[in-house]
């Protein structure tokens, strides 16, 4: 069963990570999917990377779907016109917009207050992170407005606490905000908005930085205990998948979901068997109560080295 056979998908931001899971999971629910980002065979990451937008297309099709490989940098409105142009000749329609664009990597310095931050870094960060989704989001959107679409908004938590840097905070909790004014602004023509979060994602780069594999990940938790409730980007993908099947999904809109409430709502598991549930095991192992936490946030946080260290907080 393919719920979503005969829609069109775009994933910006689906060279690796969590817009490569998504990507792949949206292929095994059928749909077509342009996977979107800069880097290519011909053009390799800047981060030293091996994944290709063509890697993930390949993906998506022996998942089950159909995948579309399309160079483009989400900061620059005319490479994102010309994208949404070629989707409309193409298919008529766009049924989905995941926007995952981030690039902030290498931007964020853990540890240090505001007034001593990089201030071009942080430019960067907000260029990347904020405001290619605003200009992938303008373009698109009359394009799914005849197809009453949906956007999904990828962050990184589901609430206002400190995540450790200011313009890290300031790009995931404006994505989840931005989430919530589009589905205002959109509430009238048909396409909804929902901000979605994974839990402690075990992505190529985290897999990378404990020196495992898929195959031997739990290896990595006698460098991180945590690591034993990482998720891999699948998961979260298969949530999204499901929440763009849901027949009651205006009840969502405007709101803001973790992989791991919906999974056990839409009763999904992990692409390995597993379901974990990175809300549960933060607040068994860490005694969270919801109350006066930003100071063990802080220290569970700054010496994460990358986002992907640590992804949320329930």
């Amino acid at each position: 069963m393919q719920p979503l056979k005969n829609k069109i998908a775009l994933v910006a931001g689906a060279t690796r990570g969590a817009g490569r899971g998504i990507a792949c999971m949206l292929g095994e629910a059928g749909a077509t999917v342009y996977c979107t980002g800069r880097s290519t065979i011909n053009n390799p990451s800047s981060m030293n990377r091996p994944e290709t937008i063509e890697e993930t297309a390949r993906l998506v099709d022996r998942w089950g779907g159909k995948g579309i490989p399309v160079r483009v940098d989400h900061t620059e409105e005319e490479e994102v016109k010309r994208l949404i142009d070629k989707i409309s000749r193409e298919n008529g329609k766009l049924d989905i917009l995941i926007n995952d664009v981030w690039g902030g990597d290498r931007l964020t310095e853990w540890g240090k207050p505001f007034w001593e931050l990089n201030l071009e870094k942080g430019y960067k960060m907000i260029r990347r992170a904020i405001y290619s989704h605003l200009i992938t989001s303008k373009y698109a959107v009359p394009l799914m407005m005849k197809n009453n679409g949906i956007i999904i908004e990828i962050t990184d938590g589901d609430n206002y606490y400190y995540r450790g840097n200011l313009f890290y905070d300031l790009v995931k909790t404006s994505i989840i905000r931005i989430a919530f004014i589009m589905a205002r602004e959109l509430r009238t023509k048909g396409v909804m908005a929902i901000a979605v979060t994974p839990g402690f994602l075990r992505s190529e780069a985290m897999l990378d930085h404990f020196g495992v594999t898929e195959e031997n990940w739990q290896e990595g938790t006698e460098k991180d205990r945590d690591f034993i409730a990482s998720e891999t980007p699948f998961f979260v993908g298969r949530c999204i998948a499901s929440l763009c099947s849901d027949g009651k999904l205006a009840q969502k809109n405007g709101r803001v979901f973790s992989s791991w409430d919906l999974a056990e709502e839409y009763g999904i598991d992990d692409v390995d068997g597993n379901r974990p549930h990175w809300g549960n095991y933060f607040e068994k192992t860490y005694n969270y109560k919801g109350e006066n936490c930003n100071d063990r946030f802080y220290e569970f946080w700054k010496n994460g080295p990358i986002e992907v260290i640590m992804s949320d907080w329930p």
